[in-house]
């Protein structure tokens, strides 16, 4: 598009035709802005800087907890206001200003408030397996991008919210350290930050740094003491083998390019129910003045936990100060990375979760997905990349953590891990 070859209208129709054709099994977009697309997409065409642009014309979907002007943010939830915003989300901003066209909203579970993608407004379904839920709560984005319905989302995570959908679907997913990207709204105590979603580390690389406004967020090669950690969990919490056996192959291939390569440590429980009554705080806060009647049941549970734990200051504040403040850095030691998997087990079944409550929701969540939320709670950056396939035929993702500043060094590594062991751009199915 920069260099004539394709138009911006041109490319934009021809995902939105794709989005048609196939997006209402996949569930994945609450919105889908075909004539507002099509405008933009025109309006791109005849920039005078367009060969110049870094996503001239590419189509992008957006998590629908991210403003957009001139869209409702309704967040996966009934009880959300249903004006539409006045100006775009900083993020948003950028994307739009470096050429990118905003073709749909991308469903997420009630407040984004879990690792599914259920809503009032649909489930969305894994495009490896329809049965599967994405992921979330950046579910939709993932599914969209999986399935080759635009190549670049926006997401964000809070305590696992693009790394897990990332890891669902087989797809690339960063999350930047504190400060630097612009975070949403509802920034969950500052530990939820935007990011992409893309097929290959470069895509995820160059929209990482549209995103931050600096186009020093390149990959970085240099040598790098990695701790390998296939089960980091605490002693009496499972991992899935297959997964485990992934992280120790992707360690293998680290070595042989150079790095040094020493056993991760496991991490203190205190940790893991930390983020659980943050979870659950989180829910209380961004609840708050939206009326109850017309929220899910699962929302209504987690808010009701979390308001008792902040009535009892049980609501995980001290542990996260810690943690952020020397505590990651302590247990972290002398390593410059951390390897782990991204998820413990395959993700459950796509169904309305919503409509369950507290007990089913929270063992859901921290049966298949524990593995992310200390890194949201230490404010660091870290991210999901593809790494083979499960024997359920679903993909495995793997995922790098480091301290804040390395987001360089984690895109450089993941970049060697891509060359050594290449992806399915997009699931089978798509």
């Amino acid at each position: 598009m920069r260099n004539g070859k394709a138009t911006v209208p041109g490319v934009v129709a021809e995902h939105l035709a794709a989005i048609e054709a196939r997006a209402s099994a996949l569930g994945a977009f609450r919105k889908v802005r075909g004539e507002e697309a099509v405008r933009e997409a025109q309006a791109v065409q005849v920039r005078g800087d367009l060969a110049e642009l870094p996503l001239a014309g590419v189509p992008v979907a957006v998590k629908d907890n991210i403003e957009v002007a001139g869209e409702a943010t309704r967040n996966g939830s009934a009880a959300t206001p249903a004006e539409p915003a006045t100006a775009d989300h900083p993020v948003v901003a950028r994307l739009r200003q470096a050429g990118a066209v905003v073709v749909a909203l991308t469903n997420v579970p009630e407040l984004s408030l879990v690792a599914f993608a259920d809503s009032v407004y649909g489930t969305a379904r894994n495009p490896w397996n329809l049965d599967r839920t994405p992921g979330g709560s950046s579910g939709g984005s993932a599914a969209a991008v999986a399935a080759g319905l635009v190549p670049l989302a926006v997401g964000n995570d809070g305590l696992g919210s693009l790394r897990i959908p990332g890891a669902c679907c087989g797809v690339v997913a960063i999350k930047p350290g504190l400060g630097v990207v612009p975070a949403p709204t509802h920034d969950w105590f500052e530990m939820c930050e935007n990011g992409p979603l893309t097929t290959t580390v470069a895509d995820a690389a160059l929209a990482l740094g549209v995103m931050a406004d600096d186009a020093t967020l390149a990959p970085r090669a240099i040598d790098l003491r990695i701790a390998v950690a296939p089960n980091p969990l605490p002693v009496g919490l499972s991992i899935d083998n297959e997964f485990q056996r992934a992280v120790e192959e992707a360690g293998h291939a680290l070595r042989e390019g150079g790095h040094t390569v020493v056993p991760g440590r496991r991490l203190p429980p205190i940790v893991g129910m930390s983020s659980i009554v943050t979870w659950y705080s989180c829910a209380a806060e961004d609840s708050q003045g939206l009326p109850a009647a017309k929220l899910e049941r699962r929302t209504r549970t987690l808010a009701a936990a979390g308001r008792t734990l902040r009535t009892l200051h049980l609501d995980g504040t001290r542990t996260r100060d810690r943690w952020r403040a020397n505590g990651a850095d302590l247990w972290f030691g002398n390593a410059d990375v951390l390897l782990t998997p991204t998820l413990a087990h395959i993700p459950p079944k796509a169904h309305r979760w919503g409509r369950r409550g507290l007990t089913k929701n929270t063992l859901l969540n921290v049966g298949y997905a524990p593995v992310t939320a200390a890194w949201n709670l230490a404010g660091w950056p870290a991210m999901t990349v593809p790494y083979g396939r499960h024997s359920t035929g679903l993909p495995i993702g793997i995922q790098l953590i480091a301290p804040p500043g390395a987001e360089p060094q984690l895109l450089g590594l993941a970049t060697h891990l891509e060359s050594t062991r290449p992806w399915s751009r997009h699931a089978p199915t798509a």
